[in-house]
């Protein structure tokens, strides 16, 4: 029996403005994610209910995937401006804005200069405590003593510790009643603090036997995955990572802090090692952590895992995927990535993966690749390899 396939409808958020049609990146109508949630929501009816001024200088930091700085923009005034630290966000953004015929917010990563003066900054709070100190120090030096500043985020998300950085940074902090489990923060500048420095990037010395990097040193900017410590999953993946093979272009997919792909170019001279990861701070971490300890041709790039990587150019992928995206637990990053390293490497390429144990990888790589080879294991984490072959890169050209 034959049947059409009908696109499925794009979800709509309904703002005090206009309705709004929004997705995620990468789009896949199976998601059942939405592109905003009830914090998103909350923030809007109140910024609608108390007739905040928005012709001013409106500043908008973390916005998950433009829901906020799409709706803003149908509600006319200013342009507000976006900052946000992930690349597949910042392409969600440019989507819906495109979708819904708007234009004019200007859109920011985190390592770009912020604007000079706030007259509205709205937060959303991050994952990341320490993105969030590091965003509002970057950030105090354009609130003045009128600014409207107000956070959002779920329940789960808003901490004791959470409030105290817009205390002790921006200046006196008080949260509204719960509403669909969302909660607004609301901060009044205070001028007169002395907040102290901005404490990132962090750099800390590198534990003994992880191989070549032991003892050196690691450069971390705010929101970076174990920003402050080596987590045990990379630290396992370091001791097992291969070593002076004839691999001579190499990627770090979802590089982090950079300490996977610095090691491959330090057992690999002459290698041309790409490190590439969604998050513009990790990027500028990796980078940071690479000249600090090798020389020799490196990129860097934010961007969607491998895209825009030719076929069959690489020899090599690295890889310690994400499970999470935001506060949902999540399979569909590793997938891609998976994927993409697939079409990138050349055949006799190889991919190594570490993970949890109960995340059953070795399931997906035996799906896409054919094979899957166990390297190593502790009772929490496997380090597997798939191998590119030809003849199944072949067939799937046919």
């Amino acid at each position: 029996m034959n049947r059409t396939d009908k696109a499925a409808p794009v979800p709509v958020l309904t703002t005090p403005w206009s309705d709004l049609a929004l997705t995620r990146h990468p789009e896949d109508p199976r998601d059942p994610l939405r592109a905003w949630d009830a914090a998103d929501g909350y923030l809007l009816k109140h910024l609608a209910e108390q007739g905040v001024d928005l012709s001013g200088s409106v500043l908008v930091v973390g916005d998950r995937w433009g829901a906020l700085a799409t709706a803003l923009a149908a509600a006319g005034g200013g342009a507000p401006t976006l900052i946000s630290d992930s690349y597949l966000g910042l392409r969600a953004t440019r989507t819906n804005l495109e979708r819904n015929g708007l234009a004019g917010p200007s859109l920011l990563t985190t390592r770009d200069a912020p604007p000079a003066r706030a007259d509205v900054l709205l937060v959303r709070v991050p994952k990341s405590l320490a993105l969030l100190e590091d965003q509002l120090h970057r950030l105090r030096p354009a609130v003045h003593a009128g600014t409207v500043v107000v956070g959002t985020g779920m329940v789960k998300e808003i901490h004791t510790s959470t409030l105290q950085l817009f205390e002790r940074i921006i200046g006196p902090t008080r949260t509204s009643l719960a509403e669909k489990k969302a909660r607004l923060i609301f901060t009044t500048p205070d001028p007169s603090l002395s907040p102290g420095p901005n404490p990132w990037p962090y750099r800390y010395e590198l534990p003994d036997g992880i191989g070549p990097l032991a003892g050196r040193t690691v450069v971390n900017h705010a929101g970076v995955f174990c920003a402050e410590h080596l987590d045990i999953g990379t630290r396992f993946f370091l001791q097992h990572l291969p070593k002076d093979t004839d691999a001579r272009r190499i990627v770090d997919l979802g590089c982090g802090n950079g300490v996977v792909g610095t090691t491959a170019a330090l057992t690999h001279p002459g290698a041309e090692v790409l490190f590439t990861d969604e998050s513009y701070q990790a990027v500028a971490s990796a980078e940071a952590t690479y000249r600090e300890n090798a020389t020799g041709e490196a990129l860097f790039r934010a961007a969607d895992g491998l895209e825009g990587v030719p076929d069959a150019g690489v020899d090599l992928v690295l890889n310690n995927p994400p499970f999470h995206s935001h506060q949902a637990t999540t399979d569909a990053t590793a997938w891609r990535m998976f994927a993409q390293a697939r079409a990138a490497l050349a055949p006799g390429g190889e991919l190594w993966v570490v993970g949890n144990r109960h995340l059953g990888y070795h399931v997906k790589l035996r799906r896409l690749f054919g094979n899957s080879e166990l390297v190593a294991g502790d009772p929490k984490f496997v380090i597997l390899k798939a191998v590119k072959q030809a003849s199944r890169a072949r067939a799937r050209r046919q």
